[in-house]
């Protein structure tokens, strides 16, 4: 009896003690893992703080969400350009906040990146409204997620000047995006891409007291801006309660500001609603010189919903299915390609009704009419549109931007696309592979039953005999590794470079002498002869380990890599024979009297990326270089970018995809973190690669002490003066060819300045790089790389 009377006491008690448990307080010392499924939860249980991992890979984001709703929307993240890898923790802590580390110890993200707590962290607090707040031990507020937001605002959060609000790149990918809300310290309230596209109401100057002082969003719903004369601009008259409703207001990725609403009631049966938006049409307020479109290349910005749509033109298609605001490419041949054999009956013109793009125009035809219009676009291969309005007509030319439906252009568009469907073109790799099977094909069905007979022996004569003789050779080079990779006896190597006579080059690794091997027939080779301290540090390492490795370089092949032949290592010396490049190095090619072309230049800039990418996130096991140069850079017959040297570090380093190891790499292209016993990471060749790529801007070397003046001597710091002061073209020395596109240029210099920032944690991966260069991520201003060491000296 008793035991029933303390079982049915416990159960009463049970409630209470759950609420204890739920009441938002968090200790220092407190941690939350990745993978592990406890977060830190609202007293309502509204709201929860911990990992989310994001979609279609095994990483995870530090955030909060809406707990309580099936989808669980978040509402503010912290490490959206650094995700975190399984087994991540956060932590409180008293004297940094928030501390997020990935499992090898390296920082990711705190709570006090900006020294802004001020004060000994007593507890953290998840409350009922969505903030989390770190509190001192008189429960002061040191720090809290609701001023510092990342994309959305909730009920009771308020937001100073000099706040703002930045969009994620995609719907799943939390990355820095294109569009930013900011409130601005004159009390503008901005949307900006690149540079501002809209404002509100709000307008500094025109009427004094105007100004905007706070951006609220209070309990009742109503979204405004406080001004300093006490009137309001509201975003809307109709409001939701946060007694009844779960509200946000969210910047998306499209850069619409939106405020959305879910009853509490019906949870689970329906979704998110948009109450407004703001501004209300965006499709038609992007301008062409204030960012970015909407919309890639060749598509049409429609609004559904209040927010924007993107449809390719007819006879397009987006070039990647997955980004529906991506680029659109022709399925077909378009324009001027094939321009001997073009006619105007291959095409066709679909019409729609008010749509334009900002850009593109190239002939203006006065007192037209619409038929003549449409023939004249027809009949021209330049012509991939026509928009007729007024009596005239504009022809515009590929590629096709800011697109948008317009309703107050009154406008007809011809849209032309090719209605020859048997021209649609097949890839280049498959044409080939196509072409190569119908040639098998018709030499076996031309010959007889007998001739068929004989060739299928042969082919299987052919595969025993070479089984046999693979294995073969095996038995004779036990040492080999890998039948891509081949083993060279010391006097093989020592024969095809002529005793080592003509000397290609020398670096930290060695010296590289040209030889010739044959391989089936003569083939050039690069022998690399490793210098005695690279030697040492292999056999201190040991054999086995270092055919480990060579087997990892010999199996890793990519484009814009120089591809490791074979190897040696009888006795004490060590070998790698790699393929032989005619064009030399990109220093004697960039630095020589005939400056290459601009476009010639951004083709090897983009080749080193993709190369360095690879190696550091799609080969089998990561590679940091440590050394990339432009000496380290090769370029093949048709002067595309070659990686060379790369398997180097990686027999030094055995696996590691950090160290702490003594510092490597060239004057003048080393990262800061070599000399302050920071971790190592592929940020070191981020930081290596943005000093090679603003060499390739300039065309010239990073460090010249001697030919030039002395505020040019140090080329990253005479780069970002110049970028400060708006004086770009002078890096290129007024080279006309290369400022055709200053936009361009500045874009270039631009990613080349967030590579070169003496923080690591600034500093893009390899892929945003690429993606930047190729135009699919907006490039943002970049802070000052050396913020905390003086420029003159």
């Amino acid at each position: 009896m008793a035991m029933l009377f303390t079982l049915w006491l416990l159960l009463l008690l049970l409630p209470i003690y759950v609420l204890a448990q739920t009441n938002g307080s968090v200790a220092v010392g407190a941690s939350l893992s990745a993978a592990g499924n406890s977060s830190w939860i609202s007293p309502s249980g509204d709201f929860a703080f911990g990992f989310r991992q994001l979609e279609n890979n095994g990483l995870f984001l530090l955030s909060i969400w809406f707990a309580k709703i099936p989808d669980k929307t978040i509402v503010w993240y912290a490490n959206g350009d650094t995700p975190a890898p399984k087994g991540s923790t956060v932590n409180l802590t008293a004297n940094s906040g928030l501390v997020l580390t990935s499992p090898q110890g390296e920082k990711l993200w705190t709570s006090n990146d900006t020294n802004i707590i001020a004060g000994v962290v007593a507890h953290g607090v998840m409350n009922d409204a969505g903030n989390f707040v770190l509190e001192n031990a008189e429960s002061a507020k040191l720090w809290e997620t609701f001023k510092n937001p990342s994309d959305t605002m909730l009920p009771g959060q308020i937001m100073e000047r000099g706040g703002k609000l930045s969009s994620r790149n995609s719907e799943t990918d939390y990355s820095g995006g294109r569009f930013q809300l900011d409130f601005q310290p004159d009390g503008n309230l901005v949307f900006t891409a690149k540079k501002p596209f809209h404002s509100t109401a709000t307008t500094t100057g025109t009427v004094p007291g105007s100004e905007g002082l706070q951006l609220v969003f209070n309990e009742s719903g109503k979204f405004y801006i406080l001004r300093v004369n006490h009137g309001l601009f509201t975003f809307s008259g109709e409001e939701r309660s946060a007694r009844d409703y779960y509200l946000r207001t969210t910047l998306s990725f499209d850069g619409v500001l939106a405020q959305y609403f879910l009853p509490k009631t019906s949870i689970g049966n329906e979704s998110w609603a948009a109450l407004w938006s703001e501004p209300p049409n965006i499709c038609q307020k992007i301008k062409m010189n204030s960012g970015p479109g909407i919309c890639g290349y060749n598509s049409i910005c429609t609004l559904k919903d209040k927010r924007p749509s993107c449809e390719c033109l007819t006879g397009y298609s987006l070039l990647d299915p997955a980004d529906a605001y991506g680029n659109c490419y022709p399925d077909s041949k378009q324009g001027c390609e094939d321009e001997l054999s073009y006619t105007k009956d291959l095409y066709d013109v679909k019409v729609r009704a008010n749509t334009d793009w900002l850009t593109s125009s190239y002939v203006q035809l006065n007192a037209s009419t619409a038929d003549t219009c449409s023939q004249s676009c027809l009949e021209d291969c330049l012509c991939a549109v026509a928009v007729y309005g007024n009596e005239t007509c504009w022809k515009k030319k590929f590629p096709l931007s800011y697109g948008r439906e317009d309703t107050t252009l009154n406008a007809k568009t011809f849209i032309k696309f090719r209605n020859d469907t048997s021209a649609l073109q097949v890839p280049d790799d498959k044409k080939k592979s196509q072409t190569t099977r119908v040639r098998l094909l018709s030499v076996l069905l031309s010959t007889s039953v007998f001739g068929n007979f004989i060739l299928a022996a042969a082919v299987i004569f052919l595969g025993i005999f070479f089984t046999f003789r693979k294995k073969h050779v095996r038995s004779f080079a036990q040492n080999d590794l890998d039948t891509k990779l081949r083993f060279f006896s010391q006097k093989e190597l020592e024969e095809a470079t002529n005793g080592f006579h003509e000397e290609l080059g020398k670096g930290a690794f060695g010296v590289v002498y040209k030889g010739i091997i044959k391989i089936g027939s003569d083939v050039q080779v690069a022998v690399k002869k490793l210098n005695s301290v690279m030697q040492d540090s292999v056999i201190q390492e040991g054999e086995k380990e270092f055919k480990t490795e060579l087997k990892t370089i010999g199996q890793t092949h990519h484009k814009n890599l120089v591809h490791l032949v074979g190897y040696c290592d009888e006795g004490q010396e060590r070998l790698l024979v790699y393929e032989f490049l005619s064009n030399g190095t990109l220093a004697s090619f960039l630095f020589g009297d005939e400056k290459p072309s601009w476009r010639q230049r951004m083709e090897i800039a983009y080749g080193v990326a993709k190369g360095l990418l690879y190696l550091h996130e799609e080969c089998t096991t990561q590679i940091i270089h440590c050394d990339i140069k432009p000496q380290n850079i090769l370029l093949d017959d048709h002067y595309n970018a070659r990686i060379s040297d790369f398997g180097l570090s990686k027999l030094l380093m055995m696996n590691q995809s950090q160290t702490y190891t003594a510092i490597r790499g060239t004057k003048g292209y080393v990262a800061p973190e070599w000399f302050r016993n920071m971790a190592i990471t592929t940020k070191v060749d981020v930081y290596s690669f943005g000093v090679v790529l603003l060499e390739i801007i300039c065309c010239r070397k990073s460090v010249d002490m001697d030919n030039t003046s002395e505020e040019k001597a140090i080329l990253t710091d005479w780069v970002y003066n110049c970028y400060q002061d708006g004086l770009l073209d002078v890096v290129l020395n007024h080279q006309v060819n290369a400022l055709d596109d200053k936009t361009e240029l500045e874009k270039t210099v631009m990613i080349a300045l967030w590579c070169i920032q003496e923080d690591p944690f600034l500093r893009p991966t390899m892929r945003k790089v690429v993606q930047m260069l190729e135009g699919v991520v907006e490039v943002h201003v970049p802070p000052c790389p050396s913020p905390y060491s003086s420029r003159t000296s």
